[in-house]
């Protein structure tokens, strides 16, 4: 993706459109520019192909009209939401649910949209667009068959990913392995760090911690668990730290978000179910003892391990003591039930 030094303010990008509007720019929505007409008298030509090509340079210049109108009346556009792609930096995680988002759709169905999305040209696709943000509302309108109301601003990656993060924080509604993601992402597109921060509105300990669990963890990984709305910078941190004090973490990261039954849960509750499944205390080592002949010889051994027993017998023994053993099964469970003062 192309970058270039930014000639204009963040401010004077995402203020009001210029009143001088040239005619190539208003017509910036997908369609062919308008070729200009000679003052000059044209040709004598066949009146059919007069008619025709009137026809054709009214229907342009209506076009050209109405968009300017438009600009002049409201500085925004309308635009066709299939033009539209989303930012290369993504900031949300998805929901947990599709609630909350059909309700804000409704919204806009019946009350239309209130506030226009704000976008740039695309900078690899001609007659495309980039959403600088307003995610939702270019979402909801292309769900609902509408078009979409849009500013056309002119901006760099960097001036984009801090014009989304300025809008973030007015909402305050990014959960923070969400900041976290945004920043990673931020990072891979070799944005400069103090535009990353610009854009978070953090310094530099919470960028690094930013770095620090993206690192430990995939961003597939962080996906999977979710926005985790509850979770906040502690318990994140606490898991990115386990993550890295055990070589087989990521391995039952994943096994623990594979389960059908898991991924239909909370965000909330993926995320205890992996630092659970990190921190859980390994099984504890089985405990042996050795059987000893009076003689003091070695014939075997005995483990205890979380209900289960092991014996290990030497050939020469073996038969003998499971013979023996089957014969005293009784007498050891009416001493052990004794001892426990039982009947």
């Amino acid at each position: 993706m192309s970058r270039r030094t930014p000639s204009k303010s963040i401010a004077a990008n995402f203020g009001a459109l210029s009143e001088s509007i040239s005619l190539p720019d208003a017509l910036s929505t997908g369609h062919d520019a308008v070729p200009s007409i000679s003052a000059q008298p044209a040709a004598r030509v066949g009146a059919g192909v007069i008619g025709a090509t009137q026809r054709t340079l009214t229907d342009l210049r209506e076009e050209r009209d109405q968009l300017l109108i438009q600009l002049a009346t409201t500085g925004e556009l309308l635009l066709d939401p299939s033009l539209i792609d989303p930012s290369p930096f993504q900031d949300r995680l998805p929901d947990d649910g599709e609630a909350e988002f059909d309700s804000f759709k409704n919204l806009i169905d019946t009350e239309g949209q209130k506030v226009p999305i704000h976008v740039r040209k695309h900078p690899n696709s001609s007659g495309r667009y980039e959403i600088v943000y307003g995610h939702r509302r270019w979402r909801a309108a292309k769900e609902l068959g509408k078009t979409v109301k849009a500013f056309v601003a002119d901006v760099t990656d960097a001036e984009m990913a801090i014009a989304q993060g300025i809008e973030n924080a007015a909402r305050q509604n990014l959960t923070w392995i969400e900041k976290a993601l945004f920043a990673w992402r931020m990072d891979q597109a070799n944005i400069k760090s103090r535009d990353i921060r610009a854009a978070l509105v953090i310094d530099d300990a919470e960028l690094t911690r930013f770095r620090s669990v993206c690192r430990a963890m995939s961003p597939e990984i962080l996906h999977a668990i979710g926005r985790a709305p509850k979770i906040g910078r502690p318990r994140w941190i606490d898991l990115a730290t386990a993550v890295g004090k055990d070589p087989d973490a990521l391995t039952k990261i994943h096994q623990t978000l594979s389960s059908d039954k898991v991924s239909s849960l909370h965000s909330d509750e993926r995320f205890h179910l992996v630092l659970a499944a990190i921190k859980a205390t390994p099984a504890e080592k089985r405990q042996e003892r050795k059987l000893v002949a009076p003689s003091g010889k070695v014939i075997g051994t005995a483990a205890f391990n979380q209900g289960n027993v092991k014996l290990t017998i030497s050939p020469a023994h073996a038969d003998a003591f499971i013979s023996f053993l089957e014969a005293e099964i009784p007498m050891i469970m009416k001493s052990y039930f004794a001892q426990r003062g039982e009947e």
